[in-house]
């Protein structure tokens, strides 16, 4: 099921600035050599994703699910002179293309891959994060929010990626796993008192969240 019209993504597409050469090669490889090239970021989400992270100053960047670094590289796009991301990869190959695209691009001092668990790397890293993009395995959307929501720094923000899972979170009788996790984390963040929340239409879904003052 498509969020937004084929002709309508089409067209946001072609009036969002193309992707540099590096990433528009990054896509064409992902799309050709990786099991599920639908999670793919993309053009329109990788320049909503560069322009958050511009936007709010962010200099310490968390990233939950590398896949082939896409989001990784557009998002490096927008840090602040001295800015760090560091993204978490469970899948070796993956990892190797991403890490592979990141060392030919000019952010390659400032992108870190961490091949584990993604809540055990949460534990490891010390200091407090600016901006944190969620976008691994649904059954862990929750625990990974309850794990990073305390360490955002006074004006830090999350976005969530996938929130409107193809429109499968409007199936009443769901059981696949995955759509139950995204049903269940969009449940528990619109009736979080902790946080303010806004749920996009860009590309499968994306929610932002930020604590509410003294939240």
């Amino acid at each position: 099921m498509d969020i937004v019209l084929e002709p309508i993504e089409r067209y946001a597409e072609e009036h969002t600035t193309p992707p540099e050469p590096l990433l528009a090669e990054l896509a064409k490889e992902t799309r050709a050599t990786l099991e599920s090239p639908q999670m793919l970021t993309g053009t329109v989400e990788g320049r909503f994703l560069e322009l958050l992270v511009y936007a709010s100053g962010a200099n310490r960047v968390l990233e939950l699910g590398t896949y082939s670094g896409y989001s990784s590289l557009s998002m490096a796009a927008g840090l602040l002179a001295g800015g760090r991301i560091d993204t978490c990869e469970l899948d070796e190959n993956r990892a190797t293309v991403a890490l592979r695209y990141i060392d030919q691009s000019p952010y390659a001092d400032r992108i870190q891959i961490h091949l584990s668990p993604a809540l055990e790397t949460i534990g490891r890293l010390e200091g407090e994060f600016d901006f944190v993009f969620i976008d691994a395995d649904k059954p862990n959307y929750l625990n990974y929010y309850e794990a990073v929501l305390p360490r955002l720094s006074e004006r830090g923000f999350i976005a969530a990626d996938n929130t409107l899972w193809s429109g499968r979170v409007l199936d009443e009788t769901a059981e696949e796993e995955g759509t139950r996790a995204i049903k269940a984390f969009n449940e528990h963040v619109k009736s979080d008192p902790r946080v303010t929340s806004v749920m996009l239409s860009v590309r499968d879904g994306v929610t932002l969240i930020r604590p509410k003052e003294g939240g």
